[in-house]
């Protein structure tokens, strides 16, 4: 039996922790994207928004000088009024003017969905994890591994929808916005689809019965026969 089998196990699990982490701090929050409207007076406000998964914030900005080089609004993190509400295909009573075409709505609860599948993936992961840390229980160790290689997989799929979601938006002639940049829950998506996705095939390759190293020892630990 191989002695540091637990240990591994251990700094793996301490691994996809960071990467379930991640994963639960780009569901509920709402920086996937930044979207900015084309401005035509500095001497006034601009709406700039940013969204995730579930809510939609936009930000009122005074403008006081441009760049001409940038015909946005922004940056997202200069002082304003800010106000955030659910979209309207999950809250009816709210509305939002950003997601009113078909196909942004359609986008948005996909990848919404898929998101909450991953999150569904790494919680039996975690479970069968914890139930594997028992004696004789190695064998949750399998479908743990799987669990977590799914989770990162749902959560890359649902990045990419959104993705699409947002340059679909900004090629749409039915919208204001002109420029978009992907922010910090977006790339807490990413970075746990690599953790996820990278330690579920480890933790894969640690449950699974050594080999033998020599020639021999599966001659020696065969059953004699009568």
């Amino acid at each position: 039996m191989d002695e540091s089998k637990p240990l591994k196990v251990r700094l793996t699990f301490s691994v996809i922790l960071v990467g379930v982490s991640l994963l639960f701090a780009a569901v509920v929050t709402d920086h996937w994207a930044v979207l900015s409207p084309k401005v035509e007076e500095f001497n006034g406000t601009c709406d700039a928004a940013h969204f995730g998964l579930w809510r939609l914030c936009t930000k009122r900005i005074a403008m006081q000088k441009q760049d001409p080089k940038d015909k946005g609004c922004g940056p997202i993190s200069l002082p304003g009024e800010h106000n955030c509400s659910y979209f309207k295909h999950f809250t009816p009573g709210q509305s939002s003017e950003i997601f009113e075409v078909t196909t942004q709505k359609e986008y948005s609860i996909s990848a919404a969905a898929i998101a909450i599948f991953s999150v569904g993936f790494a919680i039996i992961g975690t479970i069968c994890v914890l139930f594997s840390f028992r004696k004789k229980k190695d064998y949750l160790l399998k479908p743990a591994s799987m669990f977590y290689t799914f989770a990162g997989l749902c959560i890359i799929i649902s990045v990419e929808v959104m993705r699409q979601s947002v340059k679909r938006m900004i090629d749409s002639k039915e919208t204001v916005w002109i420029e978009y940049s992907y922010s910090w829950s977006f790339a807490c998506a990413c970075a746990s689809f690599v953790l996820l996705f990278i330690c579920g095939i480890v933790l894969l390759l640690i449950a699974l019965p050594r080999f033998p190293q020599n020639p021999w020892e599966t001659c020696m630990d065969a059953e004699p026969e009568h």
